[in-house]
């Protein structure tokens, strides 16, 4: 039985090694891409000249707002994820210390998969079957060490406009808020689906359109629960408020470049189909190049929305380019 066992894993890593998996027929399954049979990229070619011309209109005072969680072992990660520092240090040691000046140094190792706290989806995450974004079938694409097609290494800029739609003030203003007791501010409990004209609603309360190219930052207060690891992790991870597929759809007819939420997911947990998985992941990324921002930190520019009436801000994110990534953990910032 073991020697049937390490044959079986033999088998994988060479079949991991050389692509040999089954192949669809993708032209079937997914969209092909706007934007050509070769592109890697996605939404992000609509972010032109123009548009970050326009966008950087909105850079008025300079004010600089973090939308994201500082990385620390503790916060809540989906399934099987973990993350693990370790400090290199030993310069530090007696007699450790280098040349006649004393040169001392300290290095890190930050051991976890990608896709922890604040992160971006790139188009390699996710699939249908073994179809992915514009047609690709990503078996002949992969290998053990990462894919050939669809790595973050193909991105272009996330320079441009950002637009909040506080969905606290939408609910609070329809008198249909239902919160989680464990919220210290007020948040919309799991299990919410954020419809289409409660994204319009959103926008509305600060006279803002959509514009083809802007990023979409939707705010649910699930990022108190965020805030408060380890004790809320497991509540945090048993699902969420989200949008649904309507609401996906019409986000997708505005031809946004990424949607971000505070929350692990983006798409409402439990799903509006129990035997559907994780759909509007599919709709945005597999199907329409969209990315996804995930356990994005909402609270700050929520407050600074409500405090000055406007709700648009200049993305500046950091987005390494990995190459064969599926996605990775960012830095983006709301200029004001």
């Amino acid at each position: 039985m073991r020697n049937v066992l390490i044959a079986g894993l033999v088998c994988l890593g060479v079949m991991a090694g050389t692509g040999a998996y089954a192949q669809s027929d993708c032209s079937k399954i997914v969209p092909a891409s706007p934007f050509g049979p070769d592109d890697q990229t996605g939404a992000t070619n609509r972010v032109t000249p123009a548009v970050v011309k326009a966008a950087a209109a909105e850079i008025q005072e300079g004010k600089v707002i973090s939308l994201t969680h500082p990385l620390v072992d503790g916060v809540p990660l989906f399934g099987t994820r973990f993350t693990k520092t370790v400090l290199t240090a030993t310069t530090l040691a007696p007699g450790g210390a280098l040349g006649k000046n004393g040169a001392t140094f300290m290095e890190d190792t930050w051991l976890s998969q990608s896709h922890v706290g604040t992160h971006l989806d790139g188009l390699g995450h996710f699939g249908r079957f073994d179809c992915y974004y514009n047609q690709n079938a990503m078996g002949k694409y992969i290998n053990q060490n990462y894919m050939t097609r669809l790595g973050l290494d193909h991105l272009k800029s996330f320079a441009t406009r950002g637009v909040l739609i506080d969905l606290v003030r939408v609910y609070q203003a329809a008198n249909k808020l239902k919160t989680n007791a464990a919220c210290r501010k007020p948040c919309l409990d799991k299990g919410t689906v954020i419809s289409q004209a409660d994204l319009e609603a959103g926008l509305k309360l600060y006279n803002v359109t959509l514009r083809e190219g802007d990023i979409v930052v939707l705010h649910t207060g699930w990022v108190d629960l965020f805030n408060q690891f380890p004790a809320q992790n497991a509540l945090y991870n048993s699902g969420e408020p989200g949008i649904g597929m309507e609401a996906a759809k019409w986000l997708i007819s505005q031809k946004v470049v990424l949607v971000a939420a505070d929350t692990w997911a983006v798409e409402v947990i439990p799903g509006e189909e129990p035997d559907v998985i994780f759909p509007v992941h599919q709709a945005l990324l597999t199907d329409n190049g969209i990315h996804i921002i995930e356990n994005a930190k909402t609270d700050e520019i929520a407050q600074e929305a409500q405090a000055s009436g406007r709700a648009t801000f200049f993305v500046n994110m950091t987005v390494p380019k990995a190459v064969g990534v599926t996605g990775n953990f960012i830095a983006i910032e709301a200029i004001r």
